[in-house]
């Protein structure tokens, strides 16, 4: 403890780690502030830091989240609840209390363990107080990072409403533990507490927080939401809902607005309010040029930059290099955005924008949808893997994540897709489609959409420049496209007129178009016969 640094007593909360379960033999370091971990960090040899002073982890083998190896106790007061499947896995109460044992019996026997405590959500109303230990300071300066830290004054007071034991170097045994492998992310609703192992990966302690509220909060009345959330001078609120790839953090990091967050929200009667106090940005072939604010953050003491390759001698990051993984990532804390929104909150949406990455070629840059159409493509939640990104991936692959975000999901995602309509009723938002993949023919013949362009759509949606533009329909999606933009090209609106086979995009666009009948099937009697016949007709 240096002599600038808080004393450790006030930063105790009162509850200790009895809360949960702990009886550590080891230094138990409590709310450390980002300097004190990264200094812990290095000390520990847990990584290195970059030009400018970032932090660098590695975290393979595993290099993502392990959806395979995630699992929900399945017990009475929540059974009913939950969409049990691929997504949520069951996992009996008796295999979690003996993992739940060892995982204690782990942590208490290391020399050092951190502990953060920390809320997730900005309205106090809904928020969570959570409670992470990890026995890795670069984790803990991770969560510090990405949850909203509390006043100094409010630790000694804390107390936990749910807990998160992380034990990445931990090795479970599915024939003791009921896991599938030595790799476990296993949630108790019930005893509120996630278990955490065999994954140094850091995106597992932010997203099972994310599955978590997406769970309690339907059950207040809260729609929580896979998007990000931006402002206008005007107070005018724009959700924007994506898969990872399709710009959902770049296009709401937009100078001309205010960053309320860039990955998990909830709509509630108040409005809108970030889970996060942090963002968790993508990073691969970043450019100055291109995305200034979120390559600034790169440049940050406190950032943690996650399997980036560092250029020798130099220590520049090397934002092309795929060379440990293509998901490469940089952790920093809200306010490092310059044009944030400190209060991680904003009024009802005017605008939701649903993104997709179309690496068919054939989606329309934007489109304005009719309240049928947004719970369609809401519930479809469409983008597309890129031939190459993965073994055995040799042309566009079709990606279908309900509501935008599946794999988070616990209860069946009708629910999550009544409420929205509910809510785009009830404020009057309106619903664009904006494709920020492929215009002039699919992934290796045509060209990436200029962000140039989708930023001057997006922002002429936002401003309401396209409530009155004459608008043409997509014979094959039904969409509503939008004529004239200014500072876009009139002919890259219709995406039909950029490639030059035009019956080659039409057999793409009618093969598109049956991926996305076949998918709605899954729902059957669950959607109403006004929102089947909303989707492509080709």
């Amino acid at each position: 403890m240096t002599p600038t640094s808080s004393p450790a007593a006030v930063r105790e909360s009162a509850t200790g780690l009895g809360a949960q379960g702990l009886k550590p033999k080891g230094a138990v370091r409590w709310n450390l502030e980002a300097p004190e971990l990264i200094q812990a960090a290095i000390r520990r040899n847990e990584g290195e830091l970059a030009h400018m002073g970032p932090f660098v982890a590695v975290t393979k083998p595993h290099t993502g989240r392990s959806p395979n190896d995630k699992f929900v106790v399945k017990e009475p007061g929540t059974e009913k609840d939950v969409d049990w499947g691929k997504v949520n896995q069951p996992i009996t109460e008796a295999h979690f209390e003996t993992l739940l044992a060892d995982v204690r019996a782990y942590l208490d026997g290391l020399d050092e363990l951190f502990v953060e405590d920390l809320y997730c959500g900005a309205d106090a109303a809904y928020r969570l107080s959570c409670r992470y230990v990890t026995p890795n300071a670069w984790h803990a300066a991770f969560v510090r990072n990405m949850f909203i830290r509390p006043e100094l004054a409010e630790l000694a007071s804390f107390a936990p409403n749910f807990s998160i034991l992380h034990a990445p170097e931990f090795q479970a045994d599915p024939a003791k533990h009921g896991t599938r492998t030595s790799t476990f992310i296993v949630l108790n609703l019930a005893k509120r507490m996630i278990l955490i192992g065999g994954t140094r990966y850091a995106g597992e302690l932010k997203k099972s927080m994310f599955t978590v509220m997406n769970y309690l909060l339907p059950k207040q009345g809260v729609l929580s939401m896979h998007c990000s959330a931006n402002i206008g001078k005007d107070g005018d609120t724009a959700l924007f809902f994506g898969l990872s790839g399709t710009g959902k953090t770049t296009l709401s990091a937009d100078p001309e607005r205010g960053l309320i967050g860039d990955d998990e929200h909830g709509w509630s009667e108040n409005g809108i309010f970030n889970f996060e106090g942090g963002c968790y940005a993508k990073v691969i072939n970043l450019s100055r040029e291109q995305e200034p604010d979120i390559f600034a953050t790169t440049e940050m003491f406190g950032t943690i930059l996650e399997n980036v390759v560092l250029e020798p001698g130099t220590k520049k990051v090397e934002f092309a290099s795929q060379s440990i993984t293509e998901n490469t990532r940089a952790s920093y804390p809200l306010h490092y955005i310059r044009n944030h929104v400190p209060s991680g909150r904003g009024g009802h949406p005017k605008h939701v924008v649903f993104l997709t990455a179309d690496a068919f070629g054939v989606l329309p840059p934007i489109a304005k949808l009719t309240r049928e159409q947004a719970m369609y493509y809401f519930l479809s939640g469409y983008t597309a893997k890129l031939a190459g990104t993965e073994r055995g991936v040799t042309e566009p692959q079709a990606t279908f994540s309900a509501c935008f975000g599946a794999v988070f999901l616990v209860w069946h995602p009708t629910k999550y897709a009544e409420m929205l309509g509910a809510l785009l009723d009830k404020h009057g938002a309106q619903v664009w489609l904006v494709n920020t993949g492929w215009s002039g023919g699919a992934y290796g013949t045509g060209s990436r959409m200029k962000l140039s362009y989708t930023r001057a759509m997006v922002r002429a949606a936002l401003a309401g420049k396209l409530a009155k533009v004459k608008t043409m329909t997509d014979p094959v999606f039904g969409l509503h496209l939008p004529e004239a933009i200014e500072g876009v090209p009139s002919e890259i609106l219709q995406p039909r007129n950029t490639w030059k086979d035009g019956a080659a995009y039409d057999t793409q666009a009618k093969k598109l178009a049956g991926m996305f009948q076949e998918n709605i099937k899954k729902f059957g009697s669950a959607v109403s016969a006004e929102i089947m016949g909303a989707g492509p007709k080709g």
